[in-house]
Parts: C-alpha cells; structure tokens; sequence
C-alpha cells in the first residue's frame, strides 16, 4: 500500500478530492480521483474516495468492483467495508450489508456510522437482540469523547501516530479519561514502548478498577514485560469472573510458562486442546513446555500436529528445526519448500521457514542451499527489524564515560551485600547455556533463566531520571541511562538490590545461589555491581567466527534483534569487546572470563575454576551435567542434555565461502578475543 507521506503534492491533491466530494460535487471528484489514481495505482485514499464517489453518482457494480482492489491493497481498512455495506444496503441486499457493516466494526468497534446501520438493518429484520446490542454501541460511542472515537478509527486503521497525536493533545486539556488512557496504552504497546504502556494501564485502573477490558490489556503487557508473577495475579481476579473464558486460560498457561512452571502450563495447554484440538498456535505453545521440561518426544509430536494443521506455519516448522536433533524427511523439505515459495504466505511465516530450511539442508550437508535461506530469513527479519547499532554503540560509549574507575571507588560499598546471583553475561550463542547448566548441576546453585530484571531496571532508567514524568502526556523524555547513575543517591542502589532479589524471588526455590544467565548484561555490569557488589558475574566468550555465524543461523523468540545481518553481529561482537575491556579495566579482578573452547578441551578444569570463583566445593555432578533434569529454555536446551561435543566448534567452516564478509567485519576481534 502506498504512503501519502511519501508525496506531499499527492496528499495536497486528495485532501482536494475529498473536499469535492463533501461539498456533493461527486462527478468532479470521481474523475480527479481516477486521472490521480493512474499515477498511484495502489493508494488507500484514492481507491476509497473513486468507491465512494461511484456509489454516490448510482455506479454501484463499479463501486463494489473498486472495494474488490481496494480490499487486495489494505484488507484490514475498516471504511472500505462500511462502502460496500453503503453499496449492498442501495441494492437492497441486506444480509450482504449486515455482513459488510460486522467486519467493517470487527476492525474498527470505533465506527459509529456502521453500528448505526447495522441496528437499522436488525429492526428491519425484527432482530430484537442484535438490534439493541448495535443500540448499545452506538450509545457508549455518543458517550466517548469525539476525540477518542476519532483516534479509535484511526488505531483501528493502522495510523498510530495520527491516534497519539489526537489523545495527547486531547488528555492535556481534558485530564484523566479511562478509554483515551487504555487507546493510549495500547498504541505505546504496539510501538514496544511497554513501561509506558504499564504506567497508562495503572492510571486507567486506578480511576475504573472494574473495567475488564482495560485489565485485561493490562496483564497483556506484564506477560510481555515478563512481568508474569503480577501477570498471573491480574488473570486470576478475570479467571474468577469468567471462569470458563479460554482466552484467559491460555494467558495464565502462558504466565505459568514464563515463571518456569512448565507442568502447569502442560496442563492448561492440554485442557485447552480438549476443545480445540486442532489449534495450531497451541500444539506449538504445547510443544515449547515439553520441550523445556525434556520431553523432547512428545514436544515433537505436538510441533509435527501443529504444522500438520496448518502446513504454511513457519513456527511450527522452525520449533522442530530448532530443537536441533530433528531430522526432516524428502517430503517435509519439500512441503517447507512449497510453502516458503507461495506468494500469499505471511511474511513471518516465511522467514520461520527460512530458517528451518536452512537447518534442514545444513544437517544435509547441503551448504550452498542452506545458506541462501539462512540468508533470506536474515534479510527478511532485518527487514522488519528497528534495531540500531548506532544506540548501541553510543550507549556503550557512555558507559566508559561514566563509570570509571574514580566513579566506582566513590561509591564503595554501596547495593545490597549479597552473594545469592551468579550472573552469566556474554553474547547468545556462546556457550553461556553449558555453563549454566554445569553450575546448575552443583547441589547449591539454582538455574533459573535468562531474568528480565536488569534490563528491565535499566530500560526504566532510560525513560525516567529521580521523577516520573506523566505518561499521559507525553512519551519518554530521552535517553538518561547510564548518566542517572550519577545522581542516585547510595540508598538508591540499595532499593535496587532488593527489587532485584524480591522480583527474582518467584523462579527460585530454596538454593543459597541462584543463576541469571541473560547474556545481554554484559552492558549493565557497572548498575550490577552497584546494586550487588558481591554477586559473581561470569563472562562467557566463543570464538567469534563461530560465535557470530551461530547467531546469524538463530531465529530468536524475541529481541536479539543485532544477530539478523553480518554487519549488526560484527559491530555488536566488537561492542562487546571494547565494554568488557573496561569493565576489566574499572572493576579488575570482578568478572571471571570462561572461553567456550577451553570448557570443551578441559572440562573438568574449568569447571573447577569456575567453582572456585564461586566459591563453591567441587562435585562431581557438574562434571556429568548432562545428566542434571531441569528446565532449560535456550536453543542449546537439548544440546546440554547431552555430553559435552566438539562437533560445534568449527561447523561455520562448512559457510566460510560466504561468511569473508564477517571476517573483514570482526577485523582483529578475532585475536583480540583471547585478552
């Protein structure tokens, strides 16, 4: 679909076309509309004003025929239905109309004109209840501020920013409105501004405690906060108004998932399929359960039903290829195929089954093929990627500026003095899984997952400095992390630690350490040493080559949105250098540096010193890791189920005919790697 924003003299000229249409002036506006529409064939504006204008001028078929393109170029456009419901209502075909007006509401719920025709057509059917349910929506529409019901259509519509615009201008001279608030938040959702979405949620709650819709929002954000303990608190309080609502039992499964209570969700899950046995989205969810819990048999089972129900879902197809043990048959290759060459498969679909492709061949030992779709899936997701190696550059960069060597020493002593975290920092797919799972094999260590809470304290940092600015007002107030660190008071970082061992209180059990292996926290070891400066934080490298072109064949469940081209991987790897150099330098003698290649040569060796480091005694259940049974929910998770293996450490030569780019890239950071 094109943009209007793409040329302004097009938008100047169909602003003028439509004021020639509301003025009546239907002949005019039809015939400037179609010279236009020759130019850009395929704008929104242009096709919806030529449908319009036809069907005022009587030329209902030619109307109906230009809804037809118009629906091929923006099938989720709300209005283009409301015309075509205009057009079955002049023919007198009423059940089409009726049908037109329900997806035109089922889009947009805000479009007051269609819910005023459908509860016409209704009491000429003598539908009594239909009749008064479009009543009642055109009622609480009347009593929604224009403001708001202007900025639903919009959302609805897919034109956030022109819906923002609308109710922050609308909340700063009207004060607190609970829908404009909730559309608010739900606008700053889609944008992945999640804390301001939480924040807009709370304030909606906080003047209409009883509104479902807005709870409901609410625990949607918090589970993609991996906010799940608060998550779950939300969904029970709507599980027990409605206890049989199966929308709601999915997101408790998916809470119970995300808090490590995988039997739980197995069970949820299960229960759900009993009335949907065929639902693909929840084989997959199912699968993803078992396959943490280590049935690894019958996770595969329930990823094999899901691509089996739906042959084009690229997850399922890639949760089988990402199990990394699954072999796909001639004619599962061959479906995927087909299927990632159909012209009509989603976009996300496609990239899914670009990379299970690109496995499925590679175990084939089909190279040149497996890296044209390891290609693809990385062009397509970078494609849809807001990733900015720039930010993440600048950041790091600020992080050298501010925490020095001075600026910790001023600051001695400050955080919580426990010694409970270990954490494991480093890049994804550098082996940080296996030592994970070697110390998670120690009798006093306890292996969670990759916590959100450092990142998410330090996001929180970054839109706030000492005081919350008003989230109804206005979005982030810019960038203010890692600068804030410097006007936090020694109490603060006190109030830190313990939000971090509360909130990480919920994936514990009663071990006296505990491990958080987010290997992004290699950006925040300056914040993690101030708000614990006992806590162990062990820095994982892999060889880069190998390390980058890992990363470069994963399809992540979410973020790790660097590891989609060569040029983001490289400049993220030697990020990470340049960081941890300082850290090294600042903090000397803080972080323990674990080589993957060293654990496979000498297992026993470096397992002993990284006990050490830890302070921990030996035993020999860290040596034979792979027979520890626990929840492991990373891409290596049936890898260090099995004893360590050397196969992995040089398998991206099998690419390095196409991998001289990531080479020039990384530069010396393959040798410098080993400081």
């Amino acid at each position: 679909m094109e943009s209007l924003t793409e040329s302004p003299s097009l938008e100047y000229e169909v602003g003028r076309i439509r004021e020639l249409s509301k003025s009546g002036r239907h002949r005019e506006a039809l015939t400037a509309a179609e010279v236009l529409s020759a130019a850009a064939p395929k704008n929104r504006d242009l096709l919806y004003l030529i449908a319009t204008n036809q069907r005022c001028l009587n030329q209902i078929h030619e109307a109906l025929a230009t809804s037809e393109r118009l629906e091929q170029e923006a099938p989720r456009f709300s209005l283009l239905y409301q015309e075509r419901g205009f057009c079955y209502m002049t023919l007198r075909d009423a059940p089409r109309a009726i049908d037109a007006f329900l997806r035109a509401v089922d889009i947009n719920p805000a479009l007051a004109t269609s819910w005023i025709m459908l509860e016409r057509l209704y009491r000429l059917a003598e539908d009594e209840g239909n009749t008064a349910t479009a009543a009642e929506r055109v009622s609480a529409l009347e009593h929604l501020a224009p403001e708001v019901v202007r900025a639903g259509s919009l959302f609805s519509d897919g034109e956030l920013s022109a819906a923002e615009d609308i109710l922050r201008a609308y909340l700063l001279k009207s004060g607190d409105d609970v829908e404009a608030l909730r559309l608010l938040a739900r606008i700053e959702h889609q944008h992945d501004v999640l804390d301001g979405a939480e924040s807009l949620l709370e304030a909606a709650l906080k003047l209409a405690p009883n509104y479902l819709a807005a709870r409901l929002d609410y625990a949607r954000v918090l589970i993609d906060r991996q906010k799940y303990l608060r998550a779950r608190e939300e969904i029970d309080t709507l599980l027990r108004l409605e206890p049989g609502n199966r929308y709601y039992l999915s997101m408790c499964a998916a809470a119970c998932a995300g808090l490590g209570e995988h039997n739980a969700a197995i069970v949820m899950y299960r229960q759900l399929l009993g009335d949907s046995p065929a639902s693909p989205d929840l084989h997959v969810s199912l699968g993803h359960s078992l396959q943490i819990v280590g049935r690894q048999k019958e996770a595969t089972e329930a990823y094999q039903v899901a691509a089996a129900a739906r042959p084009s879902f690229g997850d399922a197809w890639w949760s089988l290829a990402n199990l990394k043990t699954y072999r796909f048959s001639d004619g599962e290759i061959a479906q995927m195929r087909a299927e990632e060459a159909a012209p009509a498969v989603h976009p996300i679909d496609r990239y899914h089954l670009c990379f299970a492709l690109g496995k499925a061949l590679e175990d084939r030992n089909e190279y040149p093929e497996s890296w044209q779709f390891y290609e693809r899936g990385n062009a397509l997701k970078r494609a849809e990627s807001r990733y900015h190696p720039e930010i993440t550059e600048a950041n790091a960069r600020k992080q050298v500026d501010v925490c020095t060597a001075e600026f910790f020493a001023a600051r001695a002593g400050v955080g919580v003095p426990v010694h409970d975290p270990i954490f494991i920092v480093g890049l994804p797919r550098s082996g940080s899984t296996l030592i994970e799972q070697i110390l998670a094999s120690h009798s006093q260590v306890e292996g969670t997952q990759e916590l959100p809470d450092i990142q998410r304290i330090s996001v929180e940092m970054r839109r706030k400095q000492t005081g919350l600015e008003d989230p109804r007002l206005c979005p982030g107030n810019g960038d203010t992390y890692p600068g804030v660190l410097a006007e936090l008071a020694p109490q603060d970082f006190r109030k830190l630690g313990e939000r971090y061992m509360t909130d990480t209180r919920a994936y514990r059990k009663d071990k006296p350490f505990f491990i958080d292996k987010m290997p992004n926290n290699f950006r925040h070891v300056g914040l993690i040493h101030l708000m614990m400066p006992n806590a162990k934080i062990i820095d994982v490298r892999r060889e880069p080559m190998a390390c980058c072109f890992s990363n470069l064949k994963q399809l992540f469940a979410g973020g790790q949105e660097f590891t989609y081209s060569i040029e983001d991987i490289a400049r993220y790897y030697r990020t990470y250098l340049e960081l941890m150099r300082h850290w090294d330098a600042v903090l000397p003698g803080r972080i323990l540096r674990v080589w993957y290649e060293d654990v496979v040569e000498d297992l026993e060796g470096n397992m002993r010193r990284i006990l050490e480091f830890c302070g921990l005694k030996f035993e020999a259940a860290c040596v034979e890791f792979h027979k520890t049974e626990r929840n492991v929910r990373t891409a290596s998770s049936e890898q260090v189920r099995l004893p360590i293996f050397r196969d992995g450490l040089l398998q991206w030569r099998n690419y390095e005919p196409w991998l001289g780019p990531l080479n020039h890239s990384l530069g010396d950071a393959v040798i410098r790697y080993r400081e």
